[in-house]
């Protein structure tokens, strides 16, 4: 990994575009991102125990401007799975948001599935990567756990990037790397102390309500810091669950695989019935709105949303038809084929002016460095000139002493400052 980060074009748009929200819940803090038109269904993001809200900036603003509402948002300082299950589900209530999708990478993505068993007529359908189903193995790995809240901040992030592979990296992922250890050094001690104590504490994921048709796994092939074995047991767990296999893309592939996240990320809200509202995308404006409706749609949308809950199960058949997945016939994949190719292509005049805005960042980086450099030759030199001005002064003044005691060859000392 690099030794000095410096934050990529494409980062530093997002945070002048997107505001961070910042809300206090009872005694959590929570920060989050929310973007896009808020009559749609949004996809729900959860890090890992590295991770953010802003590690998944990329998603953000690539779905958003597709016209769909993406939430990201900090894992708060919780100590057990109980008390997230309790505080996430407050936080729903605060932002005024009933059914949601979620994407959860390892910690994030266990979580993501606590949260959808025990609150199952809220989460509609699941995308989990590089994630496991239980926590006893990560319990043996860290025997030191009762004390984890009484161990110094910096141990600790020592002890989270250990987790994170060192060595040579393509360009991409190890961009994606610096990133990340960059957003570890923000978190405080209690953010990764309780962090850790989620990864082992003993829980396991038991029998979901949601159908495997609702559920995308998405793993990179390359590495990863879940064991093979772990994420095995989540394939098996869920059999029917729809496969997205990246090649390569390390621990964070939403970050360092992005383009190919987003488009499984939007085959899948496609699949599972989200309808995106690309007409309600109006640039990006700095008060976060997403160029969004008005807010009477708001609450209307939130009172359809709250009657048919309150039906429970006796929720009628069309309402199951809209739930239900797409076909999978060759009509459903020539759709998903098309939808490739046209993302494809309107994500290219994006990275275009994302990569002009990383290249303007370094540019300025090295200007600034090279006028940093001739500032100091220029005052080095001035400094020996006065030196060498002031010894010639004082050897004129007091010839013996000087040349008795320095013996200073003041035409040598000119020579070498010329």
């Amino acid at each position: 990994m690099k030794g000095v980060f410096s934050a990529p074009g494409d980062y530093v748009y997002f945070k002048s575009q997107v505001p961070l929200h910042k809300i206090p819940i009872g005694t959590k803090q929570w920060r989050y991102y929310d973007f896009g038109p808020k009559v749609v269904p949004p996809l729900i993001c959860l890090p890992g125990i590295a991770g953010t809200s802003d590690v998944y900036y990329k998603q953000i603003m690539a779905l958003s401007l597709k016209g769909y509402r993406v939430i990201s948002v900090d894992i708060p300082c919780v100590w057990n799975h109980h008390e997230w299950i309790q505080a996430f589900e407050k936080f729903l209530d605060v932002i005024d948001v009933h059914h949601i999708h979620l994407y959860g990478t390892s910690l994030g993505g266990f979580l993501a599935q606590l949260f959808a068993q025990h609150r199952p007529r809220r989460v509609r359908s699941l995308i989990l990567s590089n994630t496991f189903l239980e926590t006893r193995s990560f319990a043996a790995a860290m025997p030191w756990a009762p004390v984890v809240s009484w161990t110094p901040s910096f141990l600790l992030k020592r002890y989270v990037l250990t987790g994170i592979r060192n060595g040579p990296h393509e360009p991409f992922i190890a961009d994606s790397l610096d990133f990340v250890v960059s957003q570890v050094e923000t978190l405080s001690k209690d953010e990764l102390a309780s962090r850790l104590t989620l990864n082992v504490d003993a829980a396991s994921v038991g029998s979901l309500l949601l159908s495997d048709s609702f559920i995308t796994i998405m793993d990179t092939n390359d590495y990863c810091a879940i064991p093979q074995q772990l994420k095995d047991q989540l394939s098996e767990r869920y059999p029917e669950a729809r496969r997205a296999q990246l090649k390569t893309g390390g621990d964070f592939p939403f970050l360092s695989r992005s383009d190919e996240v987003n488009l499984h990320l939007q085959l899948h809200l496609r699949r599972v019935g989200v309808e995106a509202r690309p007409d309600l995308v109006r640039g990006i404006p700095k008060d976060g709105t997403g160029g969004s409706y008005s807010e009477s749609e708001d609450g209307k949308g939130d009172q359809d949303d709250q009657s048919k809950d309150n039906r429970g199960n006796l929720e009628s058949p069309s309402r199951e038809s809209e739930l239900s997945p797409a076909p999978e016939g060759s009509e459903s994949h020539g759709l998903d084929e098309q939808l490739l190719i046209n993302a494809k292509y309107s994500f290219s005049g994006q990275q275009d002016r994302l990569r002009l805005c990383e290249l303007l960042s370094k540019q300025q980086n090295i200007a600034s460095e090279l006028l940093s450099r001739f500032t100091v030759e220029i005052s080095l030199q001035c400094l020996l000139f006065t030196c060498v001005g002031s010894l010639y002064i004082i050897s004129k003044l007091f010839p013996e002493p000087l040349e008795n005691c320095c013996k200073v060859d003041i035409c040598t000392a000119v020579h070498v400052v010329v």
